[in-house]
């Protein structure tokens, strides 16, 4: 493994709209740009005020990563990646993207371990982490219900005493052999002071 390269747990978030392609399909491209230019600065402040970092955008979707920086992964990290999804879905409810387009939205979070590139480990450092997880947060986020944020069990088992949940049915993904358990975040437990108040997210 190349030195600048090391192993560790995140997690990842993946970020979509809710029938993006529909909603597009007949918007001059201009419209499209101002609303995605609305929608991804939301997302981003969301993002880095939980102390994640944007990996990617592609479409409507955005990849963010959780534990990368100091003090390195552990409960908060992941909690404060459920607290972003929660919180990034608060932001855009009620507010019109481009003046005129209201949307939802669907996240899902996944947790393991990955390769880190660590000189790619800022905003947009395409590639900067390797693993499945990552195909896994993509698979939750597709399969998650509208208007929720949805995690796999490393995910729940790591922050369980930070977040409360909602047991979902598993599911069966695309790509994966056994079905995967699935939760649905509903709200923190307890919240560090200035996480998650950005957005109106509060504790119990």
């Amino acid at each position: 493994m190349a030195e600048q390269e090391r192993r560790q747990t995140v997690t990842v978030l993946f970020i979509d709209i809710v029938g993006f392609t529909s909603l597009v399909d007949d918007l001059d491209c201009a419209v499209v740009r101002a609303l995605q230019r609305d929608y991804f600065a939301t997302v981003c402040e969301v993002v880095r005020a939980g102390g994640g970092v944007i990996e990617k955008y592609v479409g409507d979707a955005v990849m963010a990563v959780f534990g990368t920086g100091s003090p390195g992964f552990g409960p908060e990290a992941a909690a404060s990646a459920v607290r972003v999804g929660l919180s990034v879905q608060e932001a855009l409810r009620g507010q019109l993207l481009a003046g005129r387009f209201a949307v939802r939205t669907r996240v899902g979070l996944a947790t393991g371990d990955v390769i880190v590139d660590v000189a790619a480990a800022r905003e947009f450092g395409h590639g900067m982490v390797s693993g499945s997880v990552v195909s896994t947060a993509a698979r939750l986020q597709a399969y998650a219900p509208h208007d929720t944020v949805v995690v796999c069990a490393s995910t729940q088992a790591v922050t369980d005493e930070l977040i409360a949940y909602q047991e979902l049915p598993p599911v069966r993904v695309a790509g994966k052999p056994y079905p995967l358990d699935l939760w649905r975040a509903l709200q923190p437990q307890r919240v560090p002071a200035g996480v998650g108040q950005l957005c109106g997210v509060g504790a119990e």
